[in-house]
């Protein structure tokens, strides 16, 4: 089956509005494993106004699954990652005053950097992926760079998901097939959600990973995370 990682950004981000340390951070982490989630992500960004660098040290002393960092390769974050050493690291080219993540690499145009990158990375025995587009040359480029993994940008296929979703997933669905054919593994993130989820994953039959954060902290406010964790669950089955 298609594997589920939880990103706690939105867990932090209200712990942050109110200062302390409510909600638990680490807590959550355990809890929402022991609920099944098979992974915890994290995506740090420089101004910390969520999961900060320090969250990202601290929770691997609850992560009994996969740990997934997520981020812009900036200095700063290379070298928390390269100290941590977690199970993933997932590239994405965030501009510093971006309010989420909006595109993929041009891996073309900045391929030479993201293999030296990757390179770092790989030699530190950390999984790499990259977070791109579903255009084929992307996917060539990506391969070029030495990354393990893509990780295909679904805002595009949730935004159209309701209007056609069989025109929707259509080049996500060829995207995972060349990045399959290249050798590249797949992963997918970015607005999918319960009401999104379960086609998109019967369509690619080669994902490995998604990654879920925004629509399952906003659906386990009104269910709780373990039943909306259950329910992601069921639905990347196979």
């Amino acid at each position: 089956m298609t594997q589920l990682s939880v990103n706690i950004n939105k867990v932090a981000t209200l712990r942050n509005a109110r200062g302390g340390n409510t909600p638990d951070v680490l807590q959550v982490a355990k809890d929402v494993q022991s609920f099944g989630a098979q992974g915890i992500t994290v995506h740090p960004r420089p101004d910390q106004r969520h999961i900060r660098y320090s969250d990202a040290r601290s929770l691997p002393s609850v992560i009994t699954t996969e740990y997934n960092i997520e981020g812009n390769p900036i200095p700063e974050f290379i070298a928390m990652v390269l100290e941590i050493a977690p199970t993933q690291v997932t590239l994405v080219p965030d501009a510093e005053d971006v309010l989420t993540s909006n595109a993929g690499w041009n891996t073309l145009k900045h391929g030479d950097f993201l293999s030296d990158v990757i390179a770092r990375f790989k030699a530190g025995g950390i999984r790499t992926s990259i977070f791109v587009d579903p255009v084929p040359a992307m996917i060539e480029g990506a391969v070029a760079t030495g990354t393990d993994r893509i990780e295909l940008y679904t805002e595009a296929y949730a935004r159209n998901y309701s209007a056609d979703k069989a025109l929707a997933v259509a080049p996500y669905r060829e995207a995972a097939q060349l990045a399959h054919q290249l050798g590249l593994g797949v992963n997918a993130g970015h607005d999918l959600s319960l009401e999104n989820i379960a086609y998109f994953a019967q369509q690619l039959p080669q994902l490995l990973e998604v990654s879920i954060g925004h629509a399952l902290v906003c659906e386990a406010l009104y269910q709780g995370f373990a039943p909306v964790i259950s329910q992601y669950r069921k639905a990347l089955e196979r």
